[in-house]
């Protein structure tokens, strides 16, 4: 059982990160499919923080918060939305178990970018390398600013 959810876990880190093919057509496939669950993960994200009215100008408006705005341009809601729980928790449990202190900041950031497992079950979140420590950091401060 442990394997399986082990085996599952990193299949959707895979999945979430997606994976080079060769080949022109391969690539067009790829595409089309990540810019259909970019549409997808994108409306979800909308109906989500417009029920709440966290981060966005209006309910269903685009997102006004800086760290609103980078979460929507990455691929975090993938395995995460803002009020419940994915593959991985709702970024409100997140801002419940961490304080907004610097020191939590930059240990959230650090997640982000390196990746980690272990604090909210099996399945391990996949790195981001991609992402600045800044902009690390500003989507932490948002995802902190949604305790209740």
């Amino acid at each position: 059982m442990k394997k399986a959810f082990i085996v599952l876990g990193l299949s959707l880190v895979i999945a979430a990160c997606g994976g080079k093919k060769s080949g022109s057509e391969s690539q067009a496939d790829s595409t089309n499919a990540a810019n259909k669950t970019a549409v997808a993960t994108n409306s979800d994200a909308a109906q989500d923080t417009a029920a709440s009215h966290i981060g966005t100008d209006k309910a269903g408006g685009t997102p006004s918060a800086p760290g609103a705005q980078l979460i929507a341009k990455s691929d975090c809601q993938t395995c995460h939305k803002e009020q419940e729980k994915l593959v991985g928790p709702a970024f409100v449990d997140v801002a419940k178990k961490y304080s907004s202190s610097p020191a939590a900041v930059d240990t959230l950031a650090n997640k982000i970018i390196k990746g980690g497992s272990g604090n909210w079950g099996t399945v391990p979140m996949a790195p981001h390398a991609a992402i600045s420590m800044d902009d690390a950091r500003t989507m932490v401060k948002y995802i902190l600013s949604l305790k209740k």
